[in-house]
């Protein structure tokens, strides 16, 4: 579900200091119900990811073109990315961050761990059009548990980034994000909700990787 942006500014994440000068395009609730000590299983679903196992066909067909346009044009050279054409905000970090961890590292996805807390999580990737962080985050969902946030944080590369940001923006809100959250709740799913994921009284555990185990 997409959330207004004052549900990510609102909150005092480290990213607010380390990245002031990008902007915020979107925030989602993602459909990851769990307890309080389950953000490790969305960041490792997160690095396992890959645009080839989305669920559209539509999504699939647009990232392999995008991939192949940034083959055709140079777009995603590694001389246009992190720690080339930008700096990595690693550069950026504060003592107990660049010091603290990063979490893992990126099976598939062109994105870099920048650092890691116990509820906040933000990885980086740079191009000829832009330079994103995807800021991962852990929060109270009101109703007793937790669930996992998602913010994306752009600075387009000139009069080119922004107009490429434009231009794929219904393509992102409405083929590519869709299919995504489907993506997230199916994987999910395959944990159970987490082996800390709030349960009714009574019940019994569910076990993680029980496909089809009740989410609470």
């Amino acid at each position: 579900m997409k959330l207004p942006k004052s549900a990510h500014t609102s909150r005092p994440w480290r990213i607010h200091e380390i990245a002031p000068d990008f902007r915020l395009y979107d925030v989602w609730a993602l459909p990851t119900p769990g307890g309080p000590g389950d953000f490790p299983l969305l960041i490792q679903d997160t690095v396992d990811g890959d645009t080839s196992d989305s669920p559209s066909p539509v999504a699939r067909a647009l990232f392999k073109i995008r991939w192949k346009l940034g083959e055709l044009f140079g777009w995603d050279d590694p001389a246009t990315g992190v720690g080339t054409r930008v700096p990595t905000l690693r550069d950026r970090l504060p003592r107990d961050l660049r010091e603290g961890p990063t979490g893992p590292k990126f099976t598939t996805l062109p994105f870099r761990p920048v650092f890691l807390t116990d509820d906040e999580w933000a990885s980086e990737m740079g191009n000829r059009t832009v330079h994103a962080v995807m800021h991962l985050t852990w929060v109270p969902d009101g109703s007793g548990g937790h669930r996992g946030q998602m913010a994306v944080l752009v600075k387009p590369n000139g009069l080119f980034g922004r107009a490429y940001m434009a231009a794929i923006a219904p393509f992102r809100h409405w083929l590519v994000y869709p299919p995504l959250m489907r993506r997230i709740d199916e994987k999910w799913r395959t944990h159970g909700g987490g082996p800390d994921a709030p349960r009714s009284p009574g019940a019994p555990p569910s076990s993680p990787g029980s496909p089809g185990a009740p989410l609470r």
